[in-house]
């Protein structure tokens, strides 16, 4: 009986240093450099910089990285936008990972392109993904990795902006915000949301950076 017992608490101990980081998006070619699918971008980044490959495996692709002592488990679940709560139900209990550990990469139209805010729970935001995965899971209270991808957009198009693909502009700042992306998850495995969130949240809105640049501009022009 002690024999299992310990082993038990070696697994538990394990998972503590175990997260589950969900990228959303829809498979399929036509909706690889889509708006949707930062959340696919994000982790295929990820796994590309870890030498890691992704596996198609039940209800998802998944792929395993080591980092600094912890393994992120990157799953991009292959049910389709609207119906991704079937993979992280299944994924969360095959990995043992608490939803404290678990982190769902996301697009966001509420934040202006290129910003990065961390969030430790809420509402769908009428985000059909978030949304399924909240009905199968019961509740609200995993963590997120939101990226902004604005508003631009016509009354009643919100559908075909999601799913069109980025602008010229958006493409060239693209790459380095996948890799902020990147460091987002990192840091939230390795000093957890709270901190992680005080120390993203803060410096990577785009909003805030374009009013910086704005005013180091009128800075210059004043000089001149």
């Amino acid at each position: 009986m002690w024999f299992f017992k310990r082993n038990a608490q070696k697994d538990t101990d394990g998972n503590k240093m175990k997260y589950l980081i969900i990228g959303l998006g829809n498979p399929g070619e036509e909706y690889a450099e889509t708006r949707h699918n930062i959340g696919f971008k994000v982790l295929d980044a990820f796994a590309e910089a870890s030498d890691a490959v992704f596996e198609h495996k039940r209800y998802a692709d998944v792929t395993k990285v080591k980092y600094r002592g912890r393994i992120f488990v990157l799953v991009k679940p292959m049910t389709f936008m609207n119906l991704s709560g079937k993979a992280v139900d299944y994924w969360m209990k095959k990995e043992k990972v608490d939803t404290k550990n678990t982190l769902v990469v996301v697009d966001d139209l509420a934040l202006s392109f290129g910003t990065i805010r961390l969030k430790k729970n809420g509402g769908d935001g009428g985000h059909n993904g978030l949304k399924d995965i909240i009905a199968v899971l019961g509740h609200q209270n995993f963590n997120r990795l939101r990226f902004g991808i604005g508003n631009k957009f016509r009354k009643g198009y919100q559908a075909d902006y999601v799913l069109s693909a980025w602008n010229e502009d958006e493409k060239k700042l693209l790459p380095e915000r996948t890799e902020k992306m990147i460091e987002a998850i990192k840091t939230f495995g390795t000093i957890g949301i709270d901190r992680a969130m005080n120390f993203f949240n803060s410096r990577y809105d785009a909003e805030k950076e374009s009013e910086k640049l704005n005013k180091k501009n009128e800075q210059s022009d004043r000089t001149h």
